[in-house]
C-alpha cells in the first residue's frame, strides 16, 4: 500500500488512531500554523513597537551623551565667551566716539604732513555709512611724495591708536614723485541715542512691512 493511499484513509475524526509518524507531522503543521497566526495577529505589532522603543532609546542615549559633553565643557565655553567679549571690548575701545572723530581726522592729516607729503585732496564723506552698531567714515585722499615717505605714511596710519584702513590705493608717477590716491576709512561706535534711534527706525520699518 502506498503512502498516498494511507493519507487518503486518514480522517480527523479518527486522529487518535493515526499512526505515530502522521500524528507527529500533523502536530508540527498545526504548531506552525499557530505560530504564524500569532505572529500576524499579535507579535508583528509588538515587534514594531519594540523596534520603535529601541530607536527612541538610541535617540535619548545620543541626546544624553551630547548634553553630558556640553555640561563637561560648560566652563570652557564660558571662558571662551568671556575671552571673546574681552577681545570685542578691546576692539571697540579702539573706535572713537562721535566727539573724537574730528581729532582722528586731524591725526590722519598730520601723519601725512609729518612725512613731508603734499595733500592734493583730503575730503571726508558728507555722510557716514552705518553698519550695525558701527559707523564708517570714508575719507578720499590724494597725496604726493617720495616712495619711502608714502610707505612710512601708510605705516603711520596702521599704527594710529584708532582703527583706520586704507582702501582702493593707486600709485602713479608725477613729476619725479609718486602720487597716491586712496580712501582712508575710519570707524566709530554709535552712542546710546543713535542706537536707540536706529532700533526705533528698524521697528517702524518692520511694522510698516507687516501691515502691507
Amino acid at each position: 500500500m502506498s503512502l498516498v493511499d494511507d493519507l487518503n484513509k486518514l480522517s480527523l475524526k479518527d486522529f487518535g488512531t493515526w499512526p505515530l509518524p502522521f500524528k507527529a507531522v500533523a502536530m508540527l503543521i498545526l504548531f506552525g500554523l499557530i505560530v504564524f497566526a500569532g505572529y500576524m495577529l499579535v507579535w508583528n505589532e509588538q515587534l514594531d513597537e519594540l523596534d520603535r522603543a529601541r530607536q527612541d532609546e538610541m535617540k535619548l542615549r545620543t541626546e544624553f551623551l551630547d548634553k553630558k559633553k556640553q555640561a563637561v565643557n560648560l566652563d570652557l565655553y564660558r571662558q571662551q565667551v568671556k575671552e571673546i567679549e574681552q577681545s570685542f571690548g578691546a576692539l571697540v575701545r579702539q573706535l572713537p566716539n562721535k566727539s573724537e572723530m574730528d581729532a582722528l581726522i586731524t591725526d590722519i592729516n598730520q601723519a601725512g604732513l609729518g612725512r613731508g607729503l603734499e595733500f592734493d585732496l583730503f575730503k571726508p564723506a558728507s555722510q557716514e555709512v552705518i553698519k550695525g552698531e558701527i559707523a564708517e567714515l570714508p575719507i578720499a585722499i590724494t597725496v604726493t611724495g617720495g616712495y619711502h615717505d608714502l610707505g612710512k605714511f601708510a605705516s603711520d596710519i596702521a599704527h594710529l591708536p584708532r582703527i583706520v584702513n586704507l582702501r582702493d590705493m593707486t600709485i602713479v608717477q608725477k613729476d619725479g614723485n609718486l602720487r597716491m590716491d586712496a580712501t582712508a576709512v575710519t570707524y566709530r561706535y554709535l552712542d546710546e541715542d543713535e542706537l536707540a534711534a536706529q532700533r526705533k527706525a528698524a521697528k517702524a520699518a518692520k511694522d510698516k512691512g507687516a501691515k502691507k
